[in-house]
């Protein structure tokens, strides 16, 4: 499926994205900080900001956020997270389309797991418009990490995904985080809008029962997007493979990758 197809799946499971979603590491935020050296009450400016997952953060901290949502429903999910603080605001629109008012400048572009659902063709251009020389673009994400030491659950369902033909054909296990390049870094360099002053990549784990693990599986575009045979029989087999362990949990780390840029 298509990019702009997958992109607007998200809004289909706005009511429970925000639960399901892990938060990020409370460290990627004070690297974000110690690396534009921004304090509140900076104007913010967050592509894709879904139901608010790293708005909230920066929203405590006392700055000042416009934050641009393509779903109708993660926008209002959103607007009702961030209700209690008055500096932020909440725009229902495409980021490739949206217009600011006139003039208007951000000290920081931020896109947090949403950066690579934009037009390729349109996105540092764009962000680089609404930035000053020497304002910031920084984009993360959140990923399945391996580690060596990974749950042997994910070897398991993996073959179920390859059963079904849901699999992507690469070697098994991925590389470990360490190992995984940071292809963010070197589109910022090749925009020519901006050079990258900072990367830093953060691993963690999470345990998760079965249903919690298949709420989240839910948020995924390519699970949101799978026939409903094929994710009913994937489901069942998260169910079976857990119910024989004592605890019913399962581990899984995530990894993020930070990467800043400044505009030229």
């Amino acid at each position: 499926m298509s990019r702009e197809h997958l992109r607007t799946t998200f809004d289909t499971v706005a009511a429970t994205y925000q639960k399901a979603r892990p938060d990020y590491p409370a460290g990627l935020y004070a690297d974000l900080l110690a690396t534009t050296g921004l304090e509140p009450p900076a104007n913010l400016l967050e592509v894709g900001c879904g139901p608010g997952k790293a708005t909230l953060p920066l929203a405590r901290l006392g700055f000042r956020i416009t934050a641009v949502e393509l779903g109708a429903a993660l926008a209002e999910e959103a607007r009702r997270e961030l209700r209690d603080f008055p500096a932020v605001s909440v725009v229902t629109a495409p980021f490739e389309t949206w217009r600011p008012a006139k003039d208007t400048l951000f000290d920081l572009l931020y896109a947090a797991t949403a950066w690579k659902w934009l037009d390729p063709q349109v996105k540092y251009g764009k962000a680089a418009a609404l930035l000053p020389s020497g304002g910031h673009l920084a984009v993360w994400d959140a990923q399945h990490a391996f580690p060596p030491d990974f749950d042997p659950f994910f070897t398991e369902i993996q073959r179920v995904y390859d059963e079904m033909g849901e699999g992507d054909g690469a070697a098994w296990p991925p590389p470990p985080p360490e190992n995984q390049p940071d292809p963010t870094a070197a589109e910022f360099e090749d925009s020519g809008w901006f050079t990258v002053v900072g990367t830093r990549r953060y691993v963690w784990a999470r345990e998760y029962t079965a249903e919690e693990y298949i709420a989240l599986l839910d948020t995924f575009s390519g699970h949101i997007a799978m026939q409903t045979a094929k994710r009913d029989h994937l489901y069942e087999e998260v169910h079976r493979l857990l119910a024989v362990r004592p605890d019913g949990r399962l581990t899984r780390h995530w990894t993020a990758t930070l990467t800043v840029g400044r505009r030229l």
